[in-house]
């Protein structure tokens, strides 16, 4: 006998998953098959999904309520949709983008079809959007870079009393805070400085 689970994830404790759960809930899913992950989406390494596709069958009906709750990364995601409706031979059906649904219509695979045409969308348009923001980053740099402005550690040598000022702060002659002020330099500027002459 098929059956339909429901897949909900957050990405921390503190995110309510409560929206989610009640979305399936109206489908009438058991509280039995309905798995949550509180984890992050970078990948599917979750024990809810991993125990969710050990337990699904051909015929079964997965439904989500909204592609990103499956993972953030459209390759994996892609990876696992094939997995499921190519190898475990179920369905996926995502209810807040009605066209992925792998469901037959009518005894045909319009279903199937419509639904992976579709992801395969997304996952261009996520991987587009990635290179863009790649390709607006690398010029935001190269414009900054051209405007004067340095990256990276600020490679500026110490002022002249840096020496005296982190010798007595070392020898416990002086707290962080009156060495940093001696050597006329912010507390954390200081101690930077300290950890990186430390670690030459």
């Amino acid at each position: 006998m098929t059956k339909t689970y429901g897949y909900a994830r957050v990405s921390s404790r503190e995110q309510n998953e409560a929206r989610q759960l009640a979305a399936l809930g109206r489908w009438g899913i058991q509280m039995e098959d309905l798995i949550m992950d509180k984890q992050s989406g970078k990948d599917f390494e979750r024990p809810g999904w991993v125990a969710l596709i050990r337990r699904l069958q051909p015929g079964d009906l997965l439904v989500v309520q909204s592609i990103d709750r499956l993972g953030r990364n459209y390759t994996e995601i892609l990876e696992q949709w094939r997995l499921i409706t190519k190898e475990k031979r179920a369905d996926i059906l995502v209810l807040d983008m009605p066209m992925l649904d792998t469901r037959a219509r009518d005894g045909d695979l319009t279903g199937t079809f419509v639904a992976d045409l579709v992801l395969q969308i997304l996952s261009y348009v996520a991987q587009t959007e990635r290179e863009n923001i790649r390709k607006r980053q690398a010029e935001g740099i190269a414009a900054a870079k051209a405007r004067g402005v340095q990256f990276g550690p600020d490679r500026t040598p110490p002022p002249p009393t840096f020496r005296a000022a982190k010798t007595a702060y070392r020898s416990g002659r002086l707290t962080l805070r009156e060495a940093a002020q001696l050597a006329g330099m912010k507390k954390t500027t200081f101690y930077r400085q300290c950890q990186r002459e430390d670690s030459l």
